[in-house]
């Protein structure tokens, strides 16, 4: 699969998802066989671009490529600006972030809210288009299924932004006004796949190997996104590209492996945060890979007291050691545990 001049590894992606997708989390998934990562948004806003948080998004170092950002914003122009700011910095593809549902997003029109906005919508992806084309930089686009349940509008909004020179779509299939909540209909994801020629992702409930190939075969995709599901359990994407491979469901990851991953990933988490926010961060990727292990829950609480990189670092060695002492590998995913990924809106 081809973005631009860009051949990517498989077709099993991960979604930028905010405060997740942060370098150390994309490099993970890469890692376990991702074969794309888009990073979380990165605003358009000129006189947010030097603080902290956009520096910390918009940092790169060591990430194989090819390096997709994603940006968010209002206006055309501003939109064009952050793409070329972007890609000055390291950004090889610039994804367009039409799907975020979250109000302080919406609220300012921005992310899936565009969706409202037809001509708006399309006068962005114009923008960035033609800024980013002499450059040589492809341009993707993520939105939802449409606004709402009656103003479902992703087809229509596919073929104008494929009109302006967008390389590739995702499609979440949810309306803004669904959230993450019900389950996500593929129908729609279908119709965009039939009404244009550029490739097309499939996102939503996407929680488990046999979940993506069901997904590919009734859209007509040509890959799946997996954005929650990942959360704590990034060794999805090669058991999704296992399964799709060979039809073949691989064995739950060693315990060790998994010790060694986590701890891995939270070394190069304080090194990009800092000890205070490394620390307070951290918690919630400790939480996810702990919530369905024996003695998670009583884990996560513990975990909250604990305030220095150090003895965060000794309680999951630890935890992951006693583990490890009562079984080789993880438990297999339950039935009840692929239900909640997807209530969830992986």
């Amino acid at each position: 699969m081809r973005i631009g001049s860009h051949t990517l590894a498989n077709n099993v992606f991960v979604a930028p998802m905010a405060g997740v997708t942060d370098r150390p989390f994309r490099q993970l998934c890469r890692a376990f066989g991702a074969g794309h990562a888009v990073s979380e948004m990165v605003t358009s806003r000129k006189d947010l671009w030097n603080s902290l948080k956009t520096s910390r998004r918009a940092d790169h170092r060591g990430e194989p490529g090819p390096i997709a950002v994603q940006i968010a914003g209002t206006d055309a122009q501003m939109m064009a600006e952050a793409a070329v700011y972007n890609v000055e910095r390291g950004a090889q593809i610039i994804d367009i972030n039409m799907g975020c549902p979250a109000k302080k997003v919406c609220n300012k029109w921005a992310g899936s809210a565009l969706m409202q906005d037809e001509p708006l919508a399309i006068s962005i992806a114009a923008a960035v288009v033609r800024a980013c084309e002499p450059l040589g930089v492809p341009v993707t686009l993520k939105m939802r299924t449409g606004w709402s349940q009656e103003h479902r509008n992703a087809m229509r909004l596919a073929r104008a932004f494929e009109d302006c020179g967008v390389r590739m779509l995702t499609v979440h299939g949810r309306t803004r006004e669904q959230g993450y909540r019900g389950e996500a209909e593929y129908d729609t994801i279908a119709a965009v796949k039939a009404a244009v020629r550029v490739p097309v992702v499939a996102n939503g409930d996407i929680t488990s190997p046999r979940k993506a190939r069901a997904v590919l075969a009734a859209t007509g995709a040509d890959a799946v996104m997996i954005g929650r599901a990942a959360q704590g359990r990034p060794w999805i994407f090669r058991e999704v590209v296992h399964f799709l491979a060979t039809g073949a469901e691989l064995a739950p990851p060693l315990v060790a492996e998994v010790q060694r991953a986590l701890l891995a990933h939270l070394q190069d988490h304080y090194a990009l945060y800092g000890e205070y926010t490394g620390v307070r961060s951290a918690r919630k990727h400790i939480a996810w890979y702990v919530r369905t292990l024996p003695g998670g829950e009583a884990f996560r609480a513990r975990m909250n007291d604990i305030e220095d990189s150090a003895s965060q670092l000794a309680a999951v060695t630890a935890f992951f050691d006693a583990l490890g002492a009562r079984m080789d590998r993880l438990p297999p995913a339950s039935d009840e545990v692929t239900e909640a990924l997807a209530e969830s809106g992986a």
